[in-house]
C-alpha cells in the first residue's frame, strides 16, 4: 500500500489509463501511415484502452457499491476474453498479444490471491498487499511498453516456444 500512500490512487491509476492512451494513440499514427496493418495491434491496443478507462470511469468512480477484488479479476477475464476473440478474427497476431494475455493473467490471479486474503482469510495489511500493488502497476506498464515497443522484449516468446517444444512429442526412431 506504499505506492497508494505516496501517490493516491486516482493519481496511479489514471497514470496506467494515460499509458494505454499514449499506447492506443501511437498505433493509430503506426496504422495511419500504413505500418503492421494486419496485425491485431490497433484492436488490442484500443480493447487494452477502453478497458482500463471504462473501469476507472464506470466501475471505480461511479459505482454504487465498494468493488472487491473478484470484480477486477472478472474484468481482468473479460478482458483477456476480448482479445482472444479479437485474434481469432484478425488472424496475424503482434508479439504484444502474448504480453497483453501474460499480464492480465498475472493481474488476476493476483487479484483473486487478493480476494482471498483480504475477505475471505480476512488477514491485516502485510507484504502481500505491497507485493500486489507493485506487481499490478509493473505489469500494467509493461503492457503499455509492449504495444508500444512491439518487441519480445523480455523473452516471453522464447520462453512459450521452449516450454511448448518440451510437450511435443519427438519423432519415433525406427526399430531395428
Amino acid at each position: 500500500m506504499f505506492l497508494t500512500e505516496f501517490f493516491g490512487h486516482f493519481s496511479l491509476s489514471a497514470f496506467t489509463m494515460w499509458a494505454f492512451m499514449m499506447a492506443f494513440l501511437f498505433n493509430v499514427f503506426v496504422y495511419s501511415i500504413g505500418n503492421k496493418r494486419n496485425t491485431t495491434l490497433l484492436l488490442s491496443s484500443l480493447i487494452m484502452f477502453i478497458s482500463y478507462s471504462s473501469y476507472e470511469y464506470f466501475l471505480d468512480w461511479l459505482s454504487i457499491y465498494a468493488l472487491t477484488y473478484l470484480d477486477l479479476a472478472i474484468y481482468d477475464g473479460c478482458t483477456i476474453a476480448a482479445l482472444l476473440i479479437a485474434k481469432y478474427f484478425i488472424k496475424t497476431s503482434s508479439s504484444s498479444l502474448l504480453y497483453l494475455i501474460f499480464g492480465l493473467s498475472t493481474n488476476l490471479i493476483l487479484a483473486l490471491c487478493m480476494q482471498l486474503d483480504t475477505f475471505i482469510l480476512r488477514n491485516r495489511p502485510w507484504f502481500f498487499w505491497d507485493f500486489y500493488t507493485f506487481s499490478v502497476i509493473t505489469v500494467d506498464l509493461l503492457m503499455a511498453v509492449s504495444l508500444i515497443v512491439d518487441r519480445d522484449f523480455l523473452g516471453l516468446h522464447k520462453l512459450k516456444n521452449k516450454l511448448l517444444s518440451l510437450f511435443k512429442p519427438s519423432k519415433p526412431q525406427p526399430t531395428i
